[in-house]
């Protein structure tokens, strides 16, 4: 079996962390690599990823997350705020930035930039931010996969109210709404959950083949 699969098998949704074990700055760079390597549409990645330290506003976030304590004990904590609107100016940054980076003049890439403006500009409003939240979850699954290689535990987390996360931490005036939280940390020995099997469908459950 393979590595990525074993990995797969070991981690879980961690309930309980070891509040005295910290994730290392070396470390903590490798997922956040990993998190900016993750796909997108396009490639625009309209989100932004909030890294919260500091202890205080953790311990406001709590009682945005139904009292779960992995808010508070885990060594970091990840949200991950999708853009509530998009714009040309995305756009024009994405292509700007392809540009750079392949040393590419912009003008060539003008076509592929309007296309990109045509296809976004023709989804209602509405749909847009139920869009660029569904590119949080991508990123997310680079996050879990990448820690679970360096045996670092990763709880992802919808059991929290968004507006009150917009609110604390200020991503209203960003253009920004909380789609999803992850804790990242070690569990803590007395977690009971890490002995348990895992439980997934079975193939014949699971797939199709047509």
């Amino acid at each position: 079996m393979s590595q990525f699969n074993e990995n797969a098998k070991w981690r879980y949704a961690t309930k309980k962390f070891d509040a005295t074990k910290k994730v290392s700055a070396e470390d903590l760079a490798t997922l956040k690599e990993a998190i900016r390597l993750s796909a997108s549409s396009f490639g625009l990645q309209l989100y932004k990823v909030i890294v919260v330290e500091n202890p205080e506003v953790r311990a406001k976030l709590l009682g945005a997350s139904w009292g779960q304590a992995q808010i508070v004990d885990a060594s970091h904590l990840i949200v991950f705020a999708n853009q509530t609107s998009v714009t040309d100016a995305d756009v024009d940054g994405y292509i700007n930035n392809v540009a750079a980076t392949r040393s590419i003049p912009a003008e060539a890439l003008a076509g592929f930039g309007d296309y990109m403006k045509g296809a976004i500009g023709n989804m209602p409003e509405e749909v847009k931010p139920i869009w660029t939240s569904k590119q949080t979850y991508l990123a997310l699954g680079n996050l879990l996969n990448a820690a679970a290689e360096l045996k670092i535990d990763v709880t992802p987390m919808e059991g929290f109210v968004p507006a009150q996360y917009n609110e604390i931490l200020g991503l209203d005036k960003l253009n920004l709404n909380a789609s999803l939280v992850a804790t990242v940390g070690y569990r803590h020995e007395e977690d009971a959950t890490q002995h348990a099997a895992k439980v997934r469908k079975s193939n014949e459950d699971l797939f199709i083949t047509i």
